[in-house]
């Protein structure tokens, strides 16, 4: 059984991807650093709720930033958020119900492209 701290991090882990947006701007991050402005372009929201999201998802520990002047770019935390996206967006394409997940699947499957890539290239 995990102890009490380990319980609590992962609830709070699943609360940050509990978001749409949140799954959105992850997703992107995935493929690479990006901006503020470029992650509300791909999330379809506007950068003031992105700049909240990324917040958020800095404090949980699942994405990192790194400052370039008056600029800060963004990215995922490291493999493990890779993982947890991918196991949800996996999950999410094999539900036994009618759900309507047809946006999610091509997440699922860019990102099961791009863990094959970077296999092939020793990146994973």
């Amino acid at each position: 059984m995990p102890n009490e701290e380990q319980v609590h991090l992962a609830a709070e882990t699943f609360r940050m991807l509990a978001d749409p947006t949140r799954i959105k701007v992850l997703w992107a991050l995935l493929q690479g650093e990006s901006s503020v402005a470029c992650l509300a372009e791909l999330a379809g929201a506007a950068p003031t709720a992105v700049s909240q999201h990324l917040a958020k998802l800095r404090l949980a520990g699942l994405v990192k930033g790194r400052r370039e002047g008056t600029f800060v770019y963004y990215s995922a935390a490291d493999e493990h958020v890779r993982g947890l996206l991918r196991q949800a967006l996996f999950h999410a394409d094999h539900l036994d119900r009618d759900l309507p997940d047809a946006p999610m699947r091509p997440m699922a499957s860019a990102i099961s492209a791009a863990d094959d890539a970077g296999s092939a290239r020793g990146d994973a």
